[in-house]
């Protein structure tokens, strides 16, 4: 839909930015990030707390993963920016949500090359000139040890120098990579299923298709368990449409193609898994639960089995199953999947920095462009030195991908938000894509988001909230030294809503059904006062409930909240320079 005599025109060269990224450009920088190392442990993650019936948990999380995309490509193609994430809310809302939401858009890209990395160095421990990089244990995740840091620095250090070539060369190298990222789990797919695949494993093996004794509490905790940290990636487009030729008429496209291919793949993926796994493993070892670390009594090859299972995944299943060449060519994918994925974050968070420093959050620093590749190259920079930091205290995938996922979800939960209050302050804007149905699916999608954050858990729920305060004080800093001579006033009429929202979920969480024992509670510090939360007082259906009508109170609190029509004109008058000339009649 394009603009009309009565629409403003979106400028699209406001930034500075190289535009060369065009609809498949922005497809695989999506596709890219939606697979990667999920594809290798999200699998396992699942079956090892619901078995089989992990699968209705893919389902579960692709429908608010899709709602939730639809959303984004509505806002993307409206507000082709870059950093589009931090930017909507700041919008619709103000100052203070925009820095509260664009700072947890930051977190969630910052901390996913990290765990790229981590998924990269764990698959190939598993090879024996590798043996010494990952410690593996026999009761839970394993730790880098320092021949393993180091391969962890090269590996961001490498993501740095990539970004640092420019979007058209960083386009052409991710193109190239993610054609391979989906191939090899179709070839995977396909070979398994069709001559390795037990359809026992369904059934009776490992204690039948729902394994856990509360099988829709085991089915919701796979989710942020990794099967929605799997699934996340889409907005990779949006965060890059200040870079794209025709965001307008490629941005919805390419975020919407992206998950209907990662949906697909990754429920086959799981399928494929369960099924091809080796049932004498689920006979001695306990059932699909007891894949997690080796039982007591078992032979020594059994326990170096399930040892290398949890290292890697689909290279044990592939060995096992003696496609041995299989088991090759994924271990050399354990390397070029994260690795494409971790390029394309350090990508996106030195965006985001770059979008919150053009909002006036961060000092202009973040601002600064490499004249000939015209990369935001200080924004790169510290985008990798974050992620490092990441590698501290998550020793492991399974340790950092909670946190993650509810950073990326507080980030996706601004979305829905932000389009149904700029549809009623800005009916007038050209939207290249119009959502259907956007007054169901926008409190839908904000009542998804707040499910994933309370099903991660109590600890990771208030790791989450430190972080954000950590995010508050660094942004006080800048507005206290004036890093930045953009700083807007802040619109504190968002903050009681913000502030409602987190203290609620708090409570919420603390008296839930999820936690404790999670994975942040046995860290330092954390220990004493994160594993007192997560009581279960409420029950499973009091959570479900409560964080249902919470997410409703709060979606139409900040509806009420919402900027007036003329402070929305001033925030958006470097994408639309007529906005307000349009309003004012």
């Amino acid at each position: 839909m394009g603009a009309t005599a009565n629409q403003p025109q979106v400028r699209l060269d406001v930034e500075g930015l190289d535009r060369g990224l065009g609809f498949f450009g922005l497809l695989w920088a999506s596709e890219t990030s939606i697979i990667g190392s999920g594809w290798l442990f999200g699998a396992l993650g699942a079956a090892l707390i619901a078995g089989p019936s992990a699968i209705f948990g893919w389902i579960l999380a692709s429908i608010i993963v899709a709602i939730l995309a639809l959303i984004h490509a509505e806002l993307g193609g409206l507000f082709p920016v870059t950093g589009g994430t931090s930017r909507f809310p700041h919008y619709a809302f103000g100052s203070f949500a925009g820095a509260t939401f664009g700072w947890a858009s930051y977190l969630q890209a910052a901390s996913v090359a990290p765990i790229e990395v981590l998924a990269a160095i764990q698959y190939l421990s598993t090879a024996h000139w590798a043996h010494s990089w990952y410690t593996k244990q026999t009761t839970g995740p394993g730790t880098l040890s320092g021949a393993g840091i180091v391969a962890a620095i090269v590996l961001m250090v490498l993501f740095v120098i990539f970004n640092l070539i420019g979007i058209r060369w960083l386009a052409r190298i991710s193109n190239a990579i993610t054609t391979w990222k989906v191939f090899i789990p179709v070839i995977t797919i396909i070979i398994l299923i069709l001559g390795h695949f037990h359809s026992g494993n369904f059934g009776h093996a490992g204690g039948g298709f729902f394994a856990s004794s509360s099988p829709i509490k085991a089915i919701i905790e796979t989710l942020p368990a990794g099967i929605v940290f799997s699934l996340l990636g889409f907005e990779q487009a949006v965060q890059l449409a200040g870079e794209a030729k025709d965001p307008q008429k490629d941005l919805a496209r390419a975020v919407i193609g992206s998950v209907a291919i990662g949906a697909v793949v990754y429920l086959l993926v799981q399928i494929a898994f369960l099924g091809a796994l080796d049932p004498h493993l689920l006979a001695v070892n306990g059932g699909w639960e007891g894949l997690g670390a080796p039982a007591k009594g078992v032979s020594a090859a059994v326990s170096r089995d399930i040892v290398n299972l949890n290292a890697g995944p689909f290279f044990t299943v592939a060995s096992l199953a003696g496609v041995g060449w299989l088991a090759t060519v994924l271990r050399i994918d354990a390397v070029i999947s994260p690795s494409g994925t971790g390029l394309v974050y350090t990508t996106s968070a030195s965006r985001l920095s770059f979008g919150m420093s053009k909002n006036g959050f961060l000092p202009t620093a973040f601002e600064s462009i490499e004249p000939r590749s015209k990369a935001p190259i200080f924004s790169v920079v510290v985008a990798a030195i974050v992620g490092l930091l990441f590698l501290l205290p998550f020793p492991s995938w399974s340790a950092l991908v909670n946190v993650v996922t509810a950073a990326s979800v507080l980030m996706y939960a601004a979305a829905p938000l932000s389009l149904a209050a700029l549809r009623m302050q800005k009916p007038n804007l050209p939207r290249a894509y119009s959502v259907a149905g956007a007054s169901v699916l926008a409190p839908l999608g904000f009542i998804g988001a707040t499910w994933i954050i309370v099903f991660s858990g109590w600890e990771t729920y208030t790791t989450l909230m430190v972080a954000v305060l950590i995010g508050y004080g660094l942004i006080a800093l800048s507005y206290r030294f004036k890093a930045n001579p953009k700083a807007p006033a802040m619109d504190w009429q968002a903050a009681p809503w913000i502030g409602g929202y987190f203290i609620g979920m708090l409570v919420i969480s603390y008296l839930g059904a999820f936690g404790p024992g999670g994975i942040i509670g046995g860290i330092g510090i954390f220990k004493t006062v994160l594993d007192q939360g997560g009581t279960d007082d409420i029950g499973l259906g009091g959570t479900l409930i409560a964080s249902t009508i919470w997410a409703l109170v709060v979606y139409y609190w900040a509806l009420s909240a919402r900027l007036s029509e003329s402070k929305v004109d001033e925030y958006v008058q470097e994408v639309y320079p007529s906005a307000d000339s349009i309003a004012a009649h």
